[in-house]
């Protein structure tokens, strides 16, 4: 099977036929060429435009669909480095997201206006570690790249 463009997404419709994921490492999101293993055993490649350079997958895309089954993208969990700046040390979000842009990292938004995520390196977690005015830990995640504040998954492209 190949798949060369994303039908919609499954959190967008009623769906009623069988779902089959594939699953995707969120480094993977924003390459066009892939081949993969669906939940069910199936091999399939995957190749998609230059829209996908910018857009990215996202969790529930529907890479297939026929009458009896629909195959959609599953990205999974990673470990991930949460950094918490407190609210009287603002001046510490423009370090935060200048470090973290300037090794060409991932960065998204958290929850609230203070919370910053970015995949998890041991070398990144001890430089935000030394920021004043925040905290930082690890967890593993769902990365929610709507919330994406970088432009793409650690690629130079402009």
């Amino acid at each position: 099977m190949i798949c060369e463009k994303i039908l919609g997404n499954i959190n967008n419709t009623n769906h009623t036929k069988a779902v089959e994921t594939v699953d995707f490492e969120w480094h993977e999101i924003y390459k066009k060429l892939h081949k993969k293993i669906t939940s069910s055993g199936e091999e399939i490649g995957i190749r998609l435009d230059n829209d996908i350079l910018k857009k990215g997958l996202r969790d529930g895309d529907i890479l297939y669909e026929d009458d009896k089954k629909t195959v959609v993208v599953n990205i999974l969990p990673c470990e991930t480095i949460i950094v918490d700046v407190r609210p009287d040390h603002l001046a510490s979000v423009a370090k935060v997201c200048y470090e973290i842009g300037n090794r060409h990292a991932t960065l998204l938004h958290g929850e609230g206006d203070f919370q910053f995520l970015t995949p998890y390196t041991a070398p990144m977690k001890e430089m935000l570690e030394k920021i004043h005015g925040t905290t930082v830990h690890v967890d593993t995640i769902h990365l929610d790249f709507d919330k994406s504040i970088s432009s793409t998954v650690n690629n130079h492209t402009h």
